[in-house]
């Protein structure tokens, strides 16, 4: 197994793992990890909630997948589907895996209150996971679950369309940017990835969870909030 050492707009350099399914292209311009759909007609022939169906059932019907044997429930998603802001957490933890619906119970509320922090209310941001379903005992997911889940994503990503990525703790920054990096040392830092001949701005940071259990790392977040507070801002988007 090799690496290869990406410089991204000479900005940003990264060791990725080349194991990648093919279907990732690395180049020295922004990451174009989501060439997708050989079906270009996809996107006209469904609208967004039929796409958002289809994608559920592929993953629900996943063979040999011990992460689905073992759940109660897929996670999917949450919110405003034609939202501008897609948020990317990592897995779904016990409540989430009973009831379906991602970024319930503690880790929501704190959610919540961090995006009204910036004036977003959580009902208009798409909210997701990197893989759909707990892990057992909420243990961090291996990197060949991360890979295999990663096909799923990047769909996932694809039908949304949003104009910037948050992604929430380091197994939903592997998933997207390929980077097994310490999130301390990626967080706060604007990337871009290329979908479909689109360039998205994404941004890592802690997750609710993370904050949760090390609420002293919660100043770094609030500083990465700003961040985004400021992209919205300079896009001139307008989340309502």
């Amino acid at each position: 197994m090799t690496k290869k050492t990406l410089n991204q707009n000479g900005k940003y350099v990264h060791k990725f793992k080349d194991f990648i399914e093919p279907d990732y292209i690395f180049s020295n311009k922004p990451i174009n990890r989501f060439k997708i759909f050989d079906d270009k007609n996809y996107k006209a022939k469904l609208n967004k909630s039929d796409q958002l169906s289809d994608l559920k059932d592929k993953i629900n019907t996943i063979e040999n997948c011990n992460l689905r044997i073992n759940s109660n429930k897929l996670v999917m998603g949450e919110g405003k589907i034609n939202s501008p802001l897609m948020l990317i957490g990592e897995t779904p933890g016990k409540i989430e895996d009973n009831t379906g619906k991602a970024f319930q119970g503690e880790i929501g509320s704190l959610l919540k209150k961090m995006l009204l922090a910036i004036n977003i209310s959580i009902d208009e941001v798409y909210l997701t996971y990197s893989i759909n379903f707990r892990t057992p005992d909420d243990r961090k997911p291996t990197a060949q679950e991360i890979r295999r889940y990663s096909i799923f994503l990047k769909q996932h990503i694809s039908i949304i369309n949003p104009q910037i990525i948050i992604l929430m703790g380091s197994t939903a920054m592997e998933a997207v940017t390929g980077s097994n990096e310490k999130i301390s040392n990626e967080r706060g830092k604007w990337k871009e990835i290329i979908l479909e001949n689109k360039t998205i701005p994404i941004i890592i940071t802690y997750s609710p969870s993370f904050l949760i259990k090390f609420p002293e790392y919660k100043k770094y977040s609030w500083e990465d909030l700003k961040k985004i507070k400021r992209k919205i801002q300079d896009l001139k988007i307008n989340i309502k």
